[in-house]
C-alpha cells in the first residue's frame, strides 16, 4: 500500500466538500421532524422539499436517524424544504444508516481534481510514424493541444450529479427495484390528505391540475376519483365566487400520454372528441382543456407548456396527477427540457409507482410559479397491479400498437394470454370481426369454446403467459364471467371495444348484433365503450396458437419433457424384460450339472 502525506492545504480542499453539500439526502421522515437546534420535537403537518437544496454534514447526520416513521406525506411547504432532503428522482426522504429501510443511498467518494481529466495529447505531433495528411486531417482534433485555460477550468469545475437514492439508481440504470422487499414497507400515499385539500382550498395560490392518462389504457388509467373530486370543488367554488367570495376555481387540463403507441394514421380531431366523451363519463364534467403528447418524441409539449404557463399566472400551483405508470414524471422531464430550463431529472421507468413522494419542481415555469408533481394512484382495478415484475415487462406497451383480427363464429373463443378471454355466443350475422389491440409480447389464441377449460388446465402460465407457471394462476384470483350484449352496423371497421384494464381491449366489427362472454379475474374492470380505433389487420390470424417467442419456448420445454418421458418408459420396459431372463438362467444352471 502506498501512503501519501497531504499538506494541511491540501487537506483543507478534501475534507471543504464533506462540510457543505450541494446535495439532499437523509431518511423517511414522519410528520414529527427533531429541530436540529434545539433538538425540540416540532410538528410539521407536510414537510416540504426542493431538489437541489444546501445542508451541513451535521444536519444530515442528525436527520439520518432509522427511528424516524415513515411517510409518505409529500414535500410541499418550503419553509421546511431546507430541513427535508430527498430523494430528487422519487421524493423519498433519505436515510444512509439501514440499506434494508425505504430512501437508502450512498454518498458518493469525493473525486480528485485530475479525476476523469483531459489526456495529454501533445506528445502524438511528436510521433514521426503518423503521417502529416492525418494530422492534419482526420486527427486534427486529437494532434492540436487543447487550450490550457478550458482543460484547468474543466478540470476544477466538474459537473455536478443529484444524488438519488439506492432505489432510483437501480431503476434508472437496470430498470429494475433493488430491493422488492422495501416496497412493502412503504405506507400508502394519502391523496386525500396531501393533494386533495388543497385542491378543494376556497382560498390561495390558482390551482392547475394535469390530469395524465395512458392513451393505451384510458378507462384503466383515468383518475375517476380526482375528476369527481375537482369537478365538485369547480361547481362549488364557482358558485361561491358569483357570490362575491372567496372561490379558488381549480382548471383541469387533460394530458393524454402516450400517442406515440397508437396507429399513427389516427385522426387528432377524432381521438380528442372520443377523449372527452370518455373523460365526460369518468367524471371529468368540465375540462378546461385536452392536450395530445408523447413525451418521448416531443409531441404537443411545447403548446402544453404554453397552455399550463397562461393557466397559472406568476403564482399558480400546478399539480400533475394521474394513475400509477401513467407518464406523469417522463411528461414532466419533456415538459422541462422544452421550456429550456436546468430541471433535475425525475426517474423514469416502466415500473408502476415509481414516484414515491411529491416532488416540487423547481425552475419549469416561470416567476414563482411551482410544478408538483405526486406519487401515483393505485388502481387496483388494472390487473398490472397483480402482475410481478416479469409478467408487467409482457403487458407494457412499448412501441406502436399492430392489430392482430380474427374473423370467427359462435362457439369459438380468443385468449389474450392467460390474462382474459372472448367468447362468442349468439349471433345475428354470419361471423364477426375481432381485433386484439394489446402488447405483441402476450400469445393469443383462437379455438373452440368447449376446449376452454382445457386450455386453462394445461396452456395457462406455459404457452398462454402471462401469468408466468401454473401455480401463478390460482394467484391472480377467481376466473369469472361477463356478459355483454353488443351491436354495429358495419363489416369494414369495429364499432365497439371491450376494454380489461391494465392490459388491452377486443374491438368488434359487425353489422348486427352479438352476445359475448369476456372472461377474466375478479375485480378487473372490464368496460364497453365506442371503438378506439376502427382499424383491422389486413391478415387474419388462423386458429392455434399465435406466433410467439413464449408459445415456442414452451413447445420446446413440453417437447423435452415428453422426450425424457418417453425414454424414462423405455429404459423402465427394458429393465423389466432383462429382470425375468436373469432368473430364469440362474435356476437352470444347477439342473445342467
Amino acid at each position: 500500500m502506498i501512503v501519501r502525506k497531504l499538506s494541511p492545504s491540501k487537506l483543507k480542499k478534501l475534507l471543504s466538500p464533506l462540510c457543505f453539500s450541494a446535495y439532499t439526502s437523509t431518511d423517511p421522515i414522519s410528520n414529527c421532524l427533531p429541530n436540529i437546534q434545539t433538538f425540540q420535537p416540532i410538528h410539521i403537518q407536510n414537510p416540504a422539499k426542493t431538489l437541489v437544496p444546501s445542508f451541513s454534514l451535521r444536519t444530515f447526520c442528525a436527520l439520518s436517524s432509522p427511528a424516524s416513521l415513515l411517510s409518505r406525506d409529500g414535500n410541499y411547504n418550503e419553509a421546511t424544504s431546507e430541513a427535508l432532503p430527498i430523494c430528487p428522482g422519487c421524493g423519498v426522504t433519505m436515510q444512509n444508516s439501514e440499506p434494508k429501510q425505504p430512501g437508502y443511498f450512498i454518498n458518493p467518494s469525493t473525486k480528485s481534481p485530475n479525476y476523469k481529466a483531459p489526456i495529454d495529447r501533445n506528445p502524438i505531433a511528436d510521433e514521426v510514424d503518423i503521417s502529416n495528411s492525418l494530422k492534419s486531417g482526420l486527427l486534427k482534433e486529437l494532434v492540436e493541444p487543447e487550450n490550457e485555460e478550458n482543460v484547468e477550468r474543466l478540470t476544477l469545475m466538474p459537473p455536478k450529479k443529484p444524488v438519488v437514492c439506492a432505489r432510483c439508481h437501480s431503476l434508472r440504470h437496470y430498470g429494475k427495484v433493488k430491493d422488492p422487499s422495501v416496497e412493502n414497507l412503504l405506507p400508502d400515499f394519502d391523496f386525500d390528505h396531501t393533494v386533495g385539500r388543497r385542491l378543494m382550498s376556497v382560498t390561495g395560490a390558482r390551482t392547475v391540475v394535469l390530469m395524465v392518462v395512458d392513451a393505451s389504457d384510458f378507462d384503466g388509467s383515468f383518475p375517476r376519483i380526482v375528476a369527481k373530486l375537482v369537478s365538485k370543488t369547480i361547481e362549488e367554488n364557482s358558485r361561491a365566487w358569483k357570490e362575491g367570495k372567496s372561490g379558488n376555481v381549480p382548471r383541469i387540463v387533460l394530458v393524454v400520454t402516450k400517442i406515440d403507441l397508437l396507429p399513427s394514421s389516427i385522426s387528432p380531431t377524432g381521438l380528442e372528441h372520443w377523449v372527452r366523451t370518455r373523460a365526460r363519463e369518468g367524471g371529468a364534467i368540465k375540462l378546461t382543456s385536452v392536450h395530445l403528447v408523447s413525451a418521448i418524441r416531443n409531441w404537443g409539449v411545447n403548446n402544453l407548456v404554453n397552455d399550463v404557463v397562461a393557466l397559472s399566472g406568476p403564482r399558480g400551483h400546478v399539480w400533475a396527477v394521474g394513475a400509477q405508470n401513467a407518464g406523469k414524471s417522463t411528461l414532466i422531464n419533456a415538459i422541462g427540457k422544452c421550456a429550456g430550463r436546468k430541471v433535475t431529472h425525475l426517474t423514469e421507468a416502466p415500473v408502476p409507482g415509481t414516484t414515491l413522494g411529491i416532488l416540487r419542481v423547481e425552475g419549469v415555469l416561470p416567476k414563482n410559479a411551482k410544478l408538483f408533481d405526486t406519487p401515483g394512484l393505485l388502481h387496483p382495478h388494472q390487473i398490472s397491479t397483480r402482475l410481478t415484475r416479469e409478467e408487467q415487462k409482457l403487458v407494457h406497451m412499448s412501441k406502436e400498437l399492430k392489430p392482430r383480427t380474427y374473423r370467427i363464429k359462435v362457439g369459438y373463443s380468443v385468449h389474450i394470454g392467460g390474462l382474459m378471454r372472448l367468447d362468442v355466443e349468439e349471433l345475428s350475422v354470419d361471423s364477426i370481426y375481432i381485433t386484439v389491440w394489446a402488447s405483441p409480447l402476450i400469445p393469443l389464441h383462437m379455438g373452440k369454446t368447449e376446449n376452454a377449460s382445457e386450455m386453462l388446465e394445461e396452456h395457462f402460465g406455459h404457452q398462454l403467459q402471462p401469468p408466468i407457471g401454473g401455480d401463478r394462476v390460482a394467484k391472480l384470483g377467481e376466473w369469472v364471467k361477463k356478459e355483454f350484449r353488443v351491436s354495429g352496423n358495419v363489416w369494414d371497421s369495429s364499432s365497439v371495444d371491450i376494454a380489461a384494464s391494465g392490459l388491452g381491449w377486443f374491438a368488434i366489427g359487425l353489422r348486427g348484433e352479438a352476445q359475448l362472454g369476456v372472461w377474466t379475474y375478479d375485480g378487473v374492470d372490464v368496460v364497453v365503450r365506442n371503438a378506439l380505433l376502427p382499424y383491422r389487420a389486413h391478415n387474419f390470424e388462423v386458429a392455434g396458437f399465435s406466433v410467439s417467442e413464449i408459445v415456442s419456448r414452451a413447445d420446446r420445454t413440453k417437447n423435452k419433457q415428453h422426450s425424457n418421458e418417453k425414454k424414462r418408459r423405455l429404459s423402465d420396459t427394458m429393465a423389466t424384460e432383462f429382470a425375468p431372463s436373469s432368473t430364469v438362467a440362474a435356476d437352470t444352471a444347477p439342473n445342467s450339472t
